[in-house]
């Protein structure tokens, strides 16, 4: 078994005991690469459950692009509120699903530099959209798998970006899907960005700690 078998075991583990992130459950509930859209612009730099209630109110408004192109961006607005710059998110999400409309006939486009090319939409949500959304291979990075494979010393990267091609290189290509639920999950409830909880974790044995000043 591999180091990275081991990892994803380890992860796989824990996730079985802890409900996964909101659009990961998004996606396995509805199977709408539109929702995995606009609830992964809702998550940036908002909490899951942030994330949950807002994508909710704003779901039970407009669930497609058509619907959601035909609201004004103040109730796109009030409906994601309290998310974190929800002015601005809702301002891109009534646009990106006009665009979807005027061009692309209603539908998410399923290629990572068609999707790159929407404002608002980094490579994280592209990558995500993918994934979960259509079930294409993908690698997701935000700062949780950032973190976590740094701090393992599976890579040496300065930046997201970084990360995401570093483990295209070497991380398998079974696991590029799942690495974002599974350390997102554990990101935000043991390897957390401020002393980790290294007591418990079970990939301490696995674990270089680089960077850890003070864990508990």
């Amino acid at each position: 078994m591999t180091r990275w078998d081991r990892v994803m075991e380890a992860l796989s583990n824990h996730l079985a005991e802890h409900d996964p992130p909101f659009v990961t459950m998004e996606a396995e509930t509805h199977r709408s690469p539109f929702r995995v859209l606009v609830a992964t612009l809702i998550s940036l730099r908002t909490k899951d459950e942030t994330t949950a209630a807002a994508s909710a109110r704003l779901f039970a408004l407009a669930d497609t692009p058509e619907a959601m192109a035909n609201l004004d961006d103040d109730i796109i607005a009030a409906a994601v509120r309290p998310a974190n710059f929800y002015p601005t998110k809702a301002r891109r999400i009534r646009a990106i699903s006009r665009r979807l409309v005027e061009e692309f006939g209603g539908r998410v486009p399923s290629d990572l530099d068609t999707l790159l090319s929407f404002d608002g939409v980094g490579r994280k949500t592209a990558n995500l959209v993918l994934t979960e959304g259509f079930d294409l291979p993908g690698v997701c990075v935000d700062t949780h798998v950032h973190r976590i494979s740094n701090r393992m010393g599976m890579v040496r990267t300065k930046n997201p970006n970084e990360t995401e091609f570093a483990l295209r290189k070497s991380l398998p290509q079974k696991y590029w899907k799942p690495i974002n639920t599974l350390m997102v999950s554990f990101g935000q409830k043991v390897c957390r960005p401020q002393s980790p909880h290294c007591s418990i974790c079970p990939m301490s044995d696995l674990c270089k700690r680089v960077g850890v000043a003070r864990s508990r």
